[in-house]
């Protein structure tokens, strides 16, 4: 949850809330500022059975920007089931916006040198169908946007496609809202990150971002038995549906101020229908 930009009113006991002195909840129409007193935490760890205790591999990506048809990958991390990490850095081919760089420091003059495209998402695809192959559930904070991109980088570079529809995938992003309804506010990585107490020390660094959407999937599991419940193969059902109620309650906002629209079916991996020319 992030700091209330505004002076206020604690929506829950009438306490005035100062600005960046209490946090913002709510949902894009509906926000709501709370007090620190009553703001929410997570349930307890329990002692439960369910997938948590199943070790899981981790992804993330750092990109030109944030279109997954059309951008490109910068540097990714691999968290493997079996505690090994690999990260590397990719000479996209194509200059890098500023805005992207002031957020995670990769600038064309840093990636000089560094493999191609080709050759080094050919290694990541390699690793994803590797755990395909083992059964492992992969972490992939916002799976329809990493995902997808490495789908686009495939067909861009003429690489092998990873067996998609086998890929067992934990979207913390999508569970958090699957618990939460949106009701807690922006949901982005720091913001989940902080609510649950896990580490996120260096923000927008591929290792870090992957260590702290993995340990977040751990503690979501740990905290909510009834997500926790069953096979992966249950949750990704259950993430399917939870990522079609996201993706219809930021619509039925966007509609009315005129943004952009999320597709309902768009988990994990964004419809390709009419969108293939932008992959170039």
């Amino acid at each position: 949850m992030r700091a209330n930009k505004y002076a206020g009113m604690c929506s829950e006991c009438d306490t005035a809330v100062g600005i960046a002195a209490g946090q913002l909840i709510g949902i894009p129409g509906n926000w709501r500022t709370i007090c620190l007193t009553c703001s929410p935490t997570p349930p307890p760890r329990g002692d439960h059975p369910g997938w948590h205790h199943t070790a899981l591999a981790s992804l993330d990506f750092e990109t030109t920007g944030v279109d997954p048809l059309s951008d490109r990958v910068l540097s990714y991390a691999l968290l493997d089931d079996r505690g090994h990490e690999f990260s590397g850095l990719i000479n996209p081919g194509v200059p890098i916006p500023a805005e992207s760089a002031k957020v995670h420091g990769l600038t064309d003059e840093a990636l000089v040198g560094a493999p191609v495209p080709a050759d080094a998402l050919a290694e990541v695809i390699a690793w994803v169908q590797d755990l395909i192959e083992r059964g492992v559930g992969l972490v992939v904070f916002n799976a329809a946007y990493d995902l997808t991109m490495l789908r686009a980088e495939a067909s861009r570079w003429g690489l092998p496609q990873p067996d998609w529809d086998r890929l067992l995938v934990v979207d913390p992003y999508v569970i958090d809202w699957g618990i939460e309804r949106g009701g807690l506010g922006p949901r982005r990585l720091t913001d989940v990150a902080a609510y649950y107490d896990v580490l996120l020390d260096n923000a927008h660094d591929a290792t870090a971002d992957a260590r702290a959407a993995r340990n977040i999937a751990y503690e979501i599991g740990f905290r909510h038995p009834s997500v926790a419940a069953g096979e992966l193969e249950n949750l990704m059902i259950r993430q399917v549906v939870w990522y079609a109620g996201r993706a219809e309650d930021w619509n039925h906002y966007a509609r009315r101020v005129g943004r952009s629209l999320d597709d309902p079916a768009g988990w994990p991996l964004v419809q390709v229908d009419g969108a293939a020319e932008r992959i170039a």
